[in-house]
C-alpha cells in the first residue's frame, strides 16, 4: 500500500484553554432545535425558563439580564447603567483582563483609578478599604474588580472586598466580573453583597461564546435610573419589561438560550456544591503535577488559588509559546497562552466545565508527553502525583442533593 500523510487527527480535540470550553454533547444537542417564533408562546416559556433558573447559578433572587454579546459585552452594560459620565470607578489591576476593563472605563467617559498590583495576588481588600476611607466626598462611585482573573488564576475575595467597602462607610457600587468563574467557584451575588456581577456563556455555563450577563442589585437597578451614560442596546430598564413577560426587546439568541436552558439542568442534576467541589478537586490536582515537574504557580497565595485555572511559570530558558505549539501539533490539545505582562513566562492550563477525572489525567498526561518532546528540564512524575491526589479523593466528597 502507498504510504501519504494526512491532516487528520483521530480523536478528539482537547481543549484545554480557560475558556471557552467543550460543549457538552446534550448542549449541542439542545442547540440544533429548530428556531422558533420569539414572540410566540413557545419562546415565552423558553424565555420565562431560563430568566428565572439562571438566577441560582448567580446566587440571587433578583433579575438577571441576558444580551446576546460575549462578556465584554456585559462590562460594557455594567458600567453604563450604573454611572454617569466622568464618574471615578476604583479598580484593582488583578491581570490582563481587569487592564482591559479599565480600558472600557476611560474609553466610555469615566475616570478609572487602577490599583496596581504584582499579578500574583487578588485584589487587595485592605488596600480599597484605605482608599475608600480617603475618598470623604464620596466621589468614587463604583469598585470594579474580576473575581477569577483568567490570565493569571487569582480568585480574589470577594466577600471581603465587600466588608472593606462597608467598613470605609462608603456608598460605592461593587461591580465584579465572573466571567471564568460562575458556575465554576462558589460565588454569592446576594450574600456577598454585590451589585452587579458580568459574566459570559463560554466557560462554566458550558455554552459557546454569545451570551452576557448582568446579575443586579435593587441598589445598581436604582443607579440605573439616575445614570446619565447614553446607551440603547444595553439598556436595563429596556429589557426588564420584555424579560418579566419571558421576552426580550429585540430579536433574541434563540438556539443559545436552549443550549443555556439544557446547562441549567445539567447543574441542577449535579448540584452546584458539587460542581465546585469537583472544580476544587481538579483544581489541586493540577497544581500537584504542576509542584512536581518542578515549575512554580503564578498565583502566589493558596488562599486565592483559582479551580478554573492553573497558570505555570515556567523558567527563563523556557518558551511556553513553543511548548504549546508543540503540543498541540503532536497531542492535539491547546493549552492557554501568558498574556500581556505573562506573555513569554507562563502558559495556562484550563480546568473547568464539562470535567471529569479521565479528562484531566488526559490533559496533565499531554503536558508531561509534551515537555518531554520539547527537551524541557522537569521533575518527571506530575501526572502521577495528580493521579495519586484523584484516586485517594475519588467519592470522597458528600453528594449534596
Amino acid at each position: 500500500m502507498e504510504e501519504h500523510w494526512v491532516s487528520y487527527n483521530s480523536g478528539r480535540h482537547f481543549l484545554q484553554i480557560p475558556g471557552p470550553t467543550n460543549v457538552p454533547d446534550r448542549v449541542l444537542h439542545a442547540m440544533s432545535y429548530p428556531t422558533i417564533d420569539h414572540r410566540g408562546p413557545d419562546f415565552q416559556a423558553l424565555g420565562a425558563d431560563v430568566l428565572e433558573r439562571i438566577k441560582p447559578v448567580f446566587g440571587t433572587t433578583n433579575p438577571v439580564i441576558i444580551f446576546p454579546a460575549s462578556g465584554t459585552g456585559a462590562w460594557e452594560a455594567a458600567l453604563v447603567n450604573t454611572l454617569s459620565p466622568g464618574d471615578q470607578v476604583l479598580m484593582f489591576e488583578t491581570g490582563h483582563f481587569a487592564k482591559l476593563w479599565q480600558n472600557m472605563a476611560q474609553r466610555l467617559g469615566f475616570e478609572p483609578e487602577l490599583i496596581e498590583s504584582d499579578w500574583r495576588h487578588g485584589a487587595d481588600p485592605a488596600a480599597i478599604e484605605k482608599r475608600l476611607s480617603e475618598d470623604r466626598d464620596h466621589e468614587i462611585k463604583a469598585v470594579a474588580v474580576v473575581h477569577n482573573e483568567t490570565s493569571t488564576g487569582v480568585t480574589s475575595r470577594i466577600a471581603e472586598i465587600r466588608k472593606a467597602i462597608d467598613n470605609a462607610n462608603h456608598p460605592a457600587l461593587l461591580l465584579v466580573d465572573t466571567i471564568s468563574s460562575l458556575g465554576s467557584i462558589r460565588y454569592e451575588h446576594d450574600a456577598w453583597g454585590v451589585d452587579v456581577t458580568v459574566s459570559g456563556s463560554q466557560k462554566g455555563l458550558m455554552l459557546p461564546p454569545g451570551l452576557s450577563f448582568n446579575a443586579v442589585s435593587d441598589k445598581a437597578l436604582d443607579a440605573s435610573k439616575a445614570s446619565r451614560h447614553p446607551r440603547s442596546y444595553w439598556d436595563w430598564q429596556e429589557m426588564l419589561g420584555p424579560n418579566d413577560a419571558g421576552f426580550f426587546p429585540y430579536t433574541p439568541a434563540t438556539n443559545l438560550l436552549y443550549g443555556l436552558r439544557e446547562a441549567i439542568d445539567m447543574l441542577e442534576e449535579e448540584g452546584l456544591q458539587n460542581v465546585f467541589a469537583r472544580h476544587d478537586r481538579h483544581a489541586e490536582a493540577t497544581r500537584r503535577a504542576v509542584t512536581a515537574w518542578g515549575f512554580d504557580i503564578v498565583c502566589a497565595n493558596p488562599a486565592e488559588y483559582s479551580s478554573a485555572l492553573t497558570a505555570v511559570l515556567v523558567p527563563d530558558s523556557v518558551d511556553p509559546d513553543a511548548l504549546r505549539r508543540t503540543i498541540l501539533e503532536n497531542f492535539d490539545m491547546s493549552l492557554g497562552a501568558g498574556l500581556s505582562k505573562l506573555k513569554g513566562k507562563a502558559f495556562r492550563i484550563g480546568h473547568l466545565g464539562d470535567f471529569n477525572d479521565l479528562t484531566l489525567a488526559g490533559t496533565l498526561s499531554g503536558v508531561e508527553m509534551g515537555l518531554k518532546r520539547a527537551g524541557i528540564a522537569h521533575q518527571s512524575g506530575g501526572v502521577q502525583a495528580a493521579l495519586d491526589y484523584l484516586a485517594e479523593t475519588a467519592g470522597s466528597a458528600a453528594k449534596v442533593a
